[in-house]
């Protein structure tokens, strides 16, 4: 399935530079259709964030269904416990790169799957190897993927940290 939103015509908003007067978009359009691409990636954007919401409550609600391995003096106990945290924010993660891939997929991007969930991994990490690109059509959506990257990795490692400098506290306290 293929979503298309518009075309630019054999235009983009990389040949703005050309020779003649007829072959340049003008700037009004091109900021137009910037924002046009942007604002496609909102919705998305909002979706992960539910998303992540939903996850983290998970998460608060297995640390806080496990406490009573944080309150042991076992450190074992405790890291189970954060691991089991760990990885329902993780699968979040990569659900919003999952999400991202379909996206890209729906705008005929990429015809394989794989290739569109590595790419969006790429962005969502803000790794950025450049080995495959998108379409001047849709490329801005890369900087909007991977601002939610950045905004939900911190948001996992903030929320794991927490879990973690509570167990201690407690696995560290019912040692004594």
């Amino acid at each position: 399935m293929r979503l298309k939103i518009g075309t630019i015509c054999s235009h983009s908003p990389t040949r703005l530079a050309t020779n003649t007067k007829s072959d340049r978009l003008s700037s009004e359009t091109v900021v137009v259709l910037m924002l046009m691409f942007l604002l496609l990636g909102l919705p998305v954007l909002v979706l992960c964030l539910l998303l992540q919401s939903t996850l983290w409550y998970a998460a608060g609600y297995y640390y806080t269904r496990h406490d009573y391995l944080v309150n042991s003096p076992s450190f074992v106990a405790s890291l189970i416990v954060i691991n089991g945290v760990m990885l329902l924010l993780v699968i979040g993660n990569l659900a919003q790169v999952a999400i991202w891939a379909l996206l890209f997929q729906m705008l005929g991007e990429f015809h394989q799957f794989g290739t569109a969930f590595y790419h969006s991994a790429v962005n969502f990490s803000t790794l950025g190897y450049g080995d495959i690109v998108m379409s001047d059509e849709y490329r801005l959506l890369g900087p909007v993927q991977a601002i939610n990257g950045v905004l939900m990795i911190g948001v996992t490692t903030a929320a794991l940290m927490t879990a973690y400098q509570d167990a201690m506290k407690k696995t560290r306290r019912a040692r004594q």
